[in-house]
């Protein structure tokens, strides 16, 4: 690798956690941060609170403390991993769908399936939308479930305070797991109908679908990792994850462990006796609790403490 090389590729790393702000298929994209203003705005009125909104909405703490510094540190690390790791396996999810539609083809012959386009593009969306749902849900659930992966998991709750920048506080080890995860699903999914497309939709518009993404993003997804109590009705909260419940799932407290791991989708809480409503809840504390929180107030403590705990376990 050349100096020149090396230089585009720190300049690249550098660059990426402020493209995020730029990119509509990022969560903290302007718009969708501006979108999750207006919520909070409304939340902050039916409080009642004296205070000023803007003194509601910009704590010192939740921004620029010690919580929140280790988000951004994570921000910039993981860039890295992006684009050394992460980058290079995404050509895998090409492959992999390409060798699922040609293997669907060689056993059983060309896709004899007459929807029209709308309708193929209709069906992708929407079970790319649950199957991934789902399986994120799973992974989610190993990773309180299983020690090994708790560990690194634990990071992303080692967060005493919420902003929409803490949803990128995740362990590298982890960041790659749902990495693989995704394109494992992605690419078979994708896989599979463009072999029942048969030549009607090409590969580039199945992956440019979005659209379920771009609602979930603009309807309040930066309130998830905030202390604004952004709730859906009651009868909602059974069939997708309002931003209230998703601070539950990071709370301190042992009733609220393992609980609301849901991406986007309640239901799957629901069938497995994980979910926890926003009308149960009324105050919250995040952490991982007294005894932990000073084992991860820095950003070189939550880089290795998953590995030195690890090797506790085992021995």
């Amino acid at each position: 690798m050349t100096i020149n090389e090396l230089f585009n590729q720190f300049n690249e790393i550098v660059k990426m956690p402020f493209s995020y702000l730029l990119s509509p298929d990022k969560r903290v994209f302007i718009l969708y941060l501006f979108t999750s203003l207006l919520l909070a705005y409304i939340v902050y009125v039916k409080s009642g609170l004296k205070k000023s909104f803007l003194g509601y909405l910009f704590k010192k703490q939740i921004w620029i403390g010690k919580s929140a510094i280790i988000d951004y540190g994570f921000i910039f690390f993981n860039s890295l991993i992006k684009v050394f790791f992460i980058a290079p396996m995404l050509v895998y999810a090409l492959y992999l769908t390409l060798f699922i539609s040609e293997y669907l083809t060689s056993q059983f012959g060309i896709s004899k399936l007459n929807w029209s386009v709308t309708t193929l593009l209709a069906t992708y969306t929407l079970t790319i939308i649950v199957v991934n749902d789902f399986m994120s849900f799973i992974v989610h659930y190993l990773m309180h479930k299983i020690p090994f992966l708790w560990q690194f998991h634990k990071i992303h709750h080692s967060a005493t305070v919420l902003n929409p920048f803490t949803q990128y506080r995740i362990h590298p080890v982890e960041l790659i797991i749902n990495n693989v995860r995704g394109i494992f699903v992605k690419g078979c999914l994708t896989g599979i109908f463009i072999y029942l497309a048969n030549g009607q939709v090409s590969l580039i518009t199945f992956l440019g679908i979005n659209i379920f993404n771009f609602i979930f993003l603009a309807f309040g997804s930066n309130l998830r990792h905030s202390h604004v109590q952004f709730k859906y009705y009651n009868f909602l909260e059974y069939i997708f994850i309002s931003p209230f419940q998703h601070q539950i799932h990071h709370s301190n407290k042992k009733e609220h462990y393992d609980k609301n791991m849901g991406s986007r989708f309640a239901i799957w809480d629901w069938i497995f006796g994980t979910l926890v409503r926003s009308e149960k809840v009324v105050q919250l504390r995040f952490g991982l609790g007294k005894s932990e929180d000073n084992n991860y107030d820095s950003f070189l403590k939550n880089l290795i403490n998953p590995f030195i705990n690890f090797l506790k376990y085992l021995k």
